[in-house]
């Protein structure tokens, strides 16, 4: 039976941790008395697979996964995101900025990756949530991510989806500008649950879709796999912690595969879907912030 954790608002406005199994939310009992009080601890104990059934109240509240509004599975943790792993997005951003496609090109082959920072906790948003466009960008698209959980020890300890929410006309650019066309308010979404790895199918038939609905129709789809990553995980983190520490643990985006067409730009109401193999399916609506 796959069993995967979450965070949970209950009617009353208080968050929880959850394990959803079975299209039902079930409630984690946590406290002093089990010397765990978030997600963030569960997931950061050794083999948390293994404590998970006794953290379950047999006879506690159980709640149908569609009547619950599901909040980012994350704590304090920051978020990152690497780029130009898949070729796919090498070609696009070679496109979109040809003054400085050599470097994108380049960086697709050099050892050290693309890294950045995409979002401390507060900017990120969850299931359900608005996705922002920037009322300075007039071509902004989804990038549909698997992203990595990772303990303080930079272990992998979950896996979850990202949206990495991309203005291509402000990096195009020019690439200096990458901080603004990434890193702003609702710009990343995570959700809508975590799988813990030992759950996760193997991950060379992990297959990733992007669905874009538009008035009811839908204006995009795209699928790539795992499999045609040019980095392994395993790198990425390394790179990652190299000089830098994650007291809280962090949250890694690793690259997209799937790029709509240059012509395609987000509109205001458009619903984004995007699947994984083995964690579900994270939907928010588009919202654009209004004229520069």
């Amino acid at each position: 039976m796959l069993v995967q954790l979450c965070k949970v608002e209950l009617g009353s406005g208080e968050v929880r941790v959850g394990v959803v199994a079975e299209g039902h939310v079930h409630l984690l009992e946590l406290g002093d008395q089990v010397g765990l009080h978030s997600l963030s601890e569960v997931l950061h104990v050794n083999h948390p697979a293994e404590i998970i059934p006794d953290l379950l109240d047999p006879n506690g509240p159980n709640f149908p996964l569609e009547e619950v509004s599901l909040r980012p599975p994350l704590d304090r943790q920051e978020v990152w995101a690497a780029g130009v792993t898949y070729k796919r997005s090498q070609e696009a951003r070679e496109r979109e900025s040809q003054g400085a496609a050599r470097f994108y090109d380049l960086v697709y082959t050099a050892s050290r990756p693309e890294l950045f920072f995409k979002a401390p906790p507060y900017r990120v948003v969850g299931p359900g949530d608005r996705v922002h466009v920037r009322r300075d960008s007039r071509w902004t698209v989804p990038e549909p991510e698997l992203a990595l959980v990772l303990s303080p020890r930079l272990q992998i300890v979950g896996y979850t989806i990202g949206n990495d929410m991309s203005a291509r006309d402000i990096e195009g650019e020019n690439p200096l500008y990458l901080p603004q066309a990434k890193v702003y308010d609702h710009a990343c979404a995570l959700g809508p649950v975590i799988t813990l790895p030992e759950q996760m199918p193997p991950l060379e038939q992990v297959v990733i879709g992007l669905t874009i609905e538009r008035n009811g129709d839908a204006v995009f789809k795209g699928t790539t796999r795992l499999s045609q990553m040019a980095r392994s995980f395993e790198d990425l983190v390394r790179w990652l912690g190299r000089e830098t520490t994650f007291p809280q643990g962090a949250i890694l985006l690793t690259g997209t595969g799937i790029v709509p067409p240059d012509d395609f730009s987000l509109a205001p109401e458009d619903l984004v879907h995007i699947d994984i193999t083995g964690i579900g399916r994270l939907t928010n609506l588009v919202e654009h912030r209004g004229n520069p």
